[in-house]
């Protein structure tokens, strides 16, 4: 392995790990004598996934002089090197000078990139290997947080596979072309279904990487809707659905599915008061609801870190998840501390769903609260500013939608007849990428089921 100067010796180089030398070399070249060079490696290029400690320091020294829209080449970076003490550390001017040496091809800037990702993610993978085989002999750490942490490092490590690349406006176009020529030829909606037609006609249905809201007074059929769309979503899409509850349990959530699927009352099945040609429903439904992907998780106080990891698990476990639900937001809480105000917290929450969603590129629905001014009103059908802490839900959404029942505030004056019965508006108060207003669907207030409206 060659050394740049006698300097080099003093690094602590452990030859064993993975490494590529030269590509890290001209990597570094390109940087000090070519601007797009700069701005490609830095979106795609940690600075640890430099071998050399060296390396390293000079490529956080470019990253800090190009925020702060310093010029870079070897005179300048040079000369910052020395007016903060750090020109030694990176092996001295001679290793500047000798990079010049080197004629990188800025073509190939991304074939040597990830030449040295390789490196870095199987110096990464021993090292998940150690961490693995020293946390064994620990028996007071259990099995199954090995493991999962073992996942998450893994598919974190997946991630790291996909280096991005500049799009230019040419391909970008070619590929809108060959889209819509598809969708032609192959009609079918942009995103996931809904199962609700009028829905989808506005939103096309859930789009990847979106936050959606689902929002309404307490009561108003918010976990019901949100449990029939995943119904809904798994049996068209045949994607498994997660769906986090912070409010009711596992076995409440099992009962509505019953109930959804069954069309037996709930009182019905909690009492235990059964027909015989119930049972066999009961059977059919059991076996239909059991083969489905759809995870339930009722942890309470749960964090964003706790929902990505969960996450995680299901990715590494099924390769893809269709929808993620959390019902909801107003229980979720965040792990700093320092936040007093509980408007900031819910801003990072959403914030932090939000940047989930395009992390995981799925859309991720939140069940949320409206405030009492609603009540106040005379027409009591809400709007964006009823939300709770309105401010920051209204900024990360994609799509806000709010249900109203007239029923719920006229349960006084509707007969015992159609009392089950109910016709709901489902209103899309906000979409970041289309049309706003109202579509209304059937609500079943005894089995908790929401249908469509047949016209």
């Amino acid at each position: 392995m060659p050394n740049s100067n006698a300097n080099s010796d003093n690094l602590l180089i452990e030859n064993y790990l993975p490494h590529n030398f030269l590509a890290e070399k001209i990597i570094l070249s390109s940087l000090l004598t070519n601007q797009e060079a700069i701005e490609i490696t830095i979106r795609t290029v940690k600075v640890e996934t430099f071998y050399f400690k060296n390396h390293q320091k000079l490529y956080k020294t470019i990253i800090e002089m190009y925020q702060n829209k310093l010029p870079i080449d070897i005179i300048t970076v040079n000369t910052f090197l020395q007016d903060t003490g750090q020109l030694e550390l990176i092996g001295g001017l001679e290793v500047l000078i000798e990079l010049t040496n080197y004629v990188p091809n800025v073509i190939y800037l991304e074939d040597y990139i990830r030449l040295i990702q390789d490196k870095f993610l199987r110096r990464s993978l021993i090292k998940i290997g150690y961490e693995l085989i020293n946390s064994s002999y620990i028996t007071n750490i259990s099995l199954e947080s090995i493991l999962t942490h073992l996942e998450s490092k893994v598919f974190n490590l997946t991630s790291e596979l996909k280096i991005e690349k500049l799009t230019s406006s040419a391909e970008l176009f070619s590929d809108l072309f060959f889209d819509l020529k598809n969708k032609l030829s192959n009609p079918s909606l942009a995103g996931i279904s809904s199962g609700f037609f009028d829905l989808d006609c506005f939103t096309q249905g859930f789009q990847k990487s979106d936050l959606i809201i689902l929002a309404g007074r307490p009561s108003m059929g918010k976990t019901a809707l949100a449990l029939n769309i995943a119904l809904n979503v798994i049996k068209e899409s045949k994607l498994p659905v997660i769906f986090f509850s912070l409010e009711m349990s596992k076995e409440q959530l099992t009962y509505r599915l019953l109930t959804n699927e069954t069309n037996i009352s709930g009182s019905r099945l909690k009492t235990g008061n059964l027909y015989q040609e119930d049972w066999l429903k009961l059977n059919d439904a059991i076996k239909t609801l059991s083969s489905l992907p759809l995870f339930i998780d009722d942890t309470s106080n749960p964090s964003i870190q706790d929902f990505k990891a969960k996450i995680k698990k299901i990715v590494f476990e099924q390769n893809q998840i269709g929808l993620i639900i959390i019902d909801y937001l107003q229980l979720m809480q965040t792990v700093n501390s320092k936040i007093d105000n509980r408007a900031q917290e819910l801003s990072q929450i959403t914030r932090s769903l939000k940047n989930m969603a395009r992390e995981f590129n799925i859309p991720i629905i939140a069940l949320s609260q409206l405030s009492r001014n609603v009540e106040t009103r005379i027409n009591k059908r809400p709007i964006l500013s009823d939300l709770r802490e309105s401010g920051s839900i209204e900024q990360d959404a994609d799509l806000v939608l709010m249900l109203y029942r007239d029923s719920y505030y006229k349960l006084a004056q509707i007969d015992e007849q159609n009392r089950d019965h109910d016709k709901v508006e489902l209103i899309i108060a906000k979409q970041r990428n289309g049309p706003v207003g109202t579509v209304e669907i059937n609500f079943d207030s005894k089995y908790t089921k929401f249908s469509n409206i047949v016209k």
